[in-house]
């Protein structure tokens, strides 16, 4: 199909803060529309770290909007709204770096952008036609990423807790919670809202079949 039949995809983004509970929301419309989505998460680009230690990267401030190749998130974006397939990087947060495959994603109907500081950027958000920020109590974060550290990443509540104070929390305030006034929806809760959820996939049913 040459670039100027291809029908451009509508670009849904999801934003919140760590742990609000985007990936439940990210996941229930991936079970709705399948393979008319195709997933792009702004952890893919943290920068890769391999010539420096690990008791180095561990210290890193990943919750910074430089730590981030939103640069190139732009052109995979860009690249797949014109038609085009990229391969995108895999982030590995056991080790604090890149690994060295890629995965591969063709074109969909649909791109489905996720990540803490989506919304922070000007010209990352202007690619997107519907974004989404994810608004959940900063305890109940604070105590989801707690569960999620320590049983999918390896880590020990000490570490958890040292980031949480000295990045996540500021960085937060910083750059995430004002980022909350580009949004047009908020969802209240994550994916426990299961009126907003409900309202949100027939939008984004209504929208898809509208750009055919």
């Amino acid at each position: 199909m040459e670039v100027k039949d291809w029908q451009r995809p509508y670009v849904i983004g999801v934003a919140g803060g760590s742990a609000s509970g985007k990936t439940t929301i990210v996941r229930k419309l991936r079970e709705t529309f399948g393979d008319d989505l195709a997933l792009i998460s702004h952890d893919f680009y943290y920068w890769a770290h391999d010539t420096m230690p690990m008791e180095e990267r561990v210290k890193l401030n990943y919750d910074h909007p430089d730590a981030f190749d939103t640069k190139q998130l732009i052109r995979d974006i860009k690249a797949l709204r014109s038609g085009q397939a990229v391969d995108l990087p895999i982030y590995d947060f056991t080790i604090h770096t890149r690994k060295k495959e890629t995965r591969h994603v063709e074109p969909r109907a649909g791109i489905l952008v996720e990540g803490i500081l989506i919304l922070e950027d000007k010209e990352l958000r202007n690619l997107m036609d519907l974004k989404i920020f994810v608004d959940t109590d900063a305890d109940e974060r604070l105590l989801r990423r707690i569960l999620r550290d320590t049983k999918e990443r390896g880590r020990s509540l000490e570490s958890i807790l040292t980031q949480y104070c000295t990045t996540v929390k500021p960085m937060h305030e910083e750059f995430v919670e004002p980022s909350k006034k580009y949004a047009d929806v908020i969802i209240p809760r994550g994916g426990e809202n299961i009126p907003a959820v409900d309202m949100l996939i027939r939008h984004i049913q209504t929208m898809l079949h509208r750009e055919g």
